[in-house]
């Protein structure tokens, strides 16, 4: 309960002062020091005073596609003008509103589709002591295969899972439909399933991964605001079928809006008796209840997630042991995200034949896709899982934006890397995308129209993984800011001919000896970009030019 603790305390000061520290300390019987080393680890917590403003531009891919700098700068300009010189300004990682951007955090809210002509407005109101206005959610629909009810659930399918009184019935159906992991690594749902209930131990627990932050990815806060309760419903299933009897939903800090959302879910799932004991009238309790995200990138990494529910700094354990023997408090326990609890109902009402026939190009299912960046129409798209990029990006996204050219596409999010446009008929899909020396990760297409420089771009994912490093291993504290290092001279026109053996030696040692991926994915979006746009790379070292004109090359 130690960030719980530490939450009530900033939310009471607006930091968090050092006798409460100390206060806490001898509460919990925790070390000062362990709790310092907890409460400096995660970015939202303070142990100063906040400023009067804070203002927080999203600069990761999509927001920078869309001119985040420049509107960094306009709040900049903005506020020395207005003489707000208490009010601090800096950049931030994403947000989750990249179907929106520009996004910013002002106070702690987040504001999305800031322009440079929105920033002043925004200047002035804070100067008048206003808050930044409260931005309604995205319009959602209904109407989407996923969900196997008219309207909410009635939660039909758990009561029929639990009163059969069957869950390996149950499990089977689920490895029967081929239905893998949406959370990046793609590993078959049901085989987890299966490998948790045959765990030994009297205690296990199931929780659903919400803390999708990775630039690009934001299908899930979809999923949150349009079927809360179908999440619910899967996580309790998965109780049942795996022998747990408790859960934990792990909720990015960015999803305030969507956490209420399931908050309410969550009390009309309990007011209908299918959360809770004796769930239905049957021997089977299961209590679920929200953890919110102190913030970081690597608390999605489903480890690092366990030692921030265990109050612990987010840094990702060895592997093995894995979670499904040796999770939360070295219990077996069982992690998926939100769109895979969702999924669960449906397949199993409608079955796997159903399910698996949703797929094209072989493979197996539906799919919640988000897509951002040059494209008429960004946003979340439920679509056959296989469907190649360009048709997703055409059909779906229609097309790239001022009728440009596709120049290239990121086809999982940061950590895929960039796809050249030649590739963008490749299934999007876990095992060709890999063959493709790429990865599908969580589904999130990034299009990039022509006149984007790739070095440009590289630098930026790459920042974006330097800054969220948890700093536990050398090769991804150390690796990523070298990588970071690099691409910065070399789009100054300061490169020389030994960087690309030298990025090509740093991105092994990374990949081979990184605790978790997400030192293992740093070097993918400059190696990718070596591999598909080596000329235009080799522009920047040799000729010290951006045909572009984006570097800030003299």
């Amino acid at each position: 309960m130690v960030i719980k603790e530490l939450k009530a305390i900033q939310k009471q000061h607006g930091f968090i002062p050092r006798d409460e520290l100390t206060a806490l300390s001898e509460r919990s019987q925790v070390p000062v020091y362990e709790l310092h080393g907890v409460a400096t680890f995660y970015p939202h917590f303070r142990l100063e005073p906040p400023p009067d403003s804070e203002i927080k531009v999203c600069c990761d891919l999509s927001c920078h596609l869309q001119g985040a700098s420049k509107v960094m700068e306009a709040f900049e300009k903005g506020a020395a003008e207005a003489g707000l010189e208490s009010c601090k300004i800096e950049r931030t990682s994403c947000l989750g509103c990249c179907d929106r951007p520009v996004a910013v955090s002002i106070n702690d809210r987040i504001v999305s589709q800031m322009t440079t002509r929105k920033a002043p407005g925004m200047i002035r109101r804070l100067g008048q002591g206003k808050r930044a206005p409260n931005q309604r959610l995205p319009e959602t629909g209904r109407d989407y295969g996923i969900n196997p009810y008219e309207s909410d659930s009635d939660f039909s399918v758990l009561r029929s899972v639990v009163e059969g009184g069957r869950p390996e019935e149950a499990i089977e159906r689920l490895e029967e439909s081929e239905l893998k992991g949406m959370g990046g690594a793609g590993f078959p749902a049901g085989m987890k399933w299966g490998l948790v209930r045959n765990a030994k131990g009297r205690t296990k627990y199931v929780i659903c991964n919400a803390d999708e932050s990775e630039p690009g990815t934001f299908k899930d806060r979809l999923v949150l605001q349009t079927f809360p309760d179908l999440m619910i419903e899967g996580m309790a299933i998965a109780a049942y079928c795996t022998g747990a009897k408790r859960g934990t939903i792990f909720i990015r800090h960015e999803y305030y809006r969507e956490g209420k959302l399931l908050q309410a879910a969550l009390n009309r799932a309990r007011r209908m008796k299918s959360i809770g004991s004796k769930i239905f009238g049957s021997s089977f309790s299961f209590q679920l209840d929200i953890f919110e995200s102190p913030g970081g990138y690597i608390c999605g990494e489903e480890t690092a997630l366990l030692e921030a529910l265990e109050g612990k700094r987010a840094e990702p354990r060895n592997k093995p042991p894995f979670p499904g023997t040796h999770g939360l408090h070295g219990k077996p326990t069982l992690i998926n995200n939100v769109e895979t609890f969702a999924l669960v109902p449906a397949i199993l009402q409608k079955g796997p034949d159903w399910y698996k026939s949703c797929g094209m190009n072989g493979a197996s299912g539906t799919k919640f896709m988000s897509l951002s960046g040059d494209v008429n129409l960004p946003g979340v798209y439920e679509v056959p899982m296989g469907i190649p990029a360009g048709e997703f990006i055409e059909e779906y996204g229609g097309g790239v934006v001022k009728n440009k050219s596709l120049k290239a596409f990121s086809p999982g999010g940061a950590s895929s890397g960039i796809l050249p446009a030649s590739l963008a008929d490749i299934p999007l899909d876990f095992k060709p995308l890999a063959e493709a020396g790429s990865m599908f990760g969580t589904g999130a297409v990034v299009a990039i129209a022509e006149g984007r420089c790739m070095v440009d771009l590289a630098l930026n994912l790459t920042r974006f993984f330097s800054v969220e490093s948890c700093g536990k291993c050398v090769p991804c504290r150390v690796g990523s800011e070298k990588l970071v290092d690099i691409l910065t001279h070399l789009s100054h026109g300061e490169g020389s001919e030994d960087d690309l053996p030298l990025i090509e030696e740093l991105s092994e040692a990374m990949v081979d000896s990184s605790i978790c991926g997400l030192g293992q994915a740093a070097p993918n979006p400059i190696g990718s970009v070596i591999r598909h746009f080596r000329n235009e790379v080799i522009e920047h070292v040799t000729k010290k030019i951006c045909r572009e004109k984006v570097c800030k090359i003299n």
